[in-house]
């Protein structure tokens, strides 16, 4: 498992020298790191997430709003059919 997550370590160091070395130099004297190819692909990711993550976002409320009412019921229908009955 050690050599397993040094390997990792290895791996996650050899690509920020990389990066360190080709991609921090070109940016500093002006020029693209990605393709206009590239560039595309990334906006259209971009747009993907934000649009998921506003679709998730109305969902996980309504889910919420929905479960809040779910637990009024039931808790306002227990307490009124349980005052009476003792265990």
């Amino acid at each position: 498992m050690v050599v397993l997550v040094l390997a990792m370590l290895v791996c996650l160091g050899l690509g920020l020298a990389v990066v360190a070395l080709v991609a921090v130099p070109a940016r500093r004297e002006g020029r693209d790191v990605l393709t206009p190819h590239g560039e595309a692909v990334f906006a259209r990711v971009r747009e993907r997430t934000e649009s998921m993550s506003t679709t998730t976002k109305d969902r996980a409320g309504e889910l919420v709003s929905a479960a809040r009412d779910k637990v009024g019921e039931v808790r306002s229908g227990r307490g009124g059919s349980d005052e009476g009955a003792t265990g």
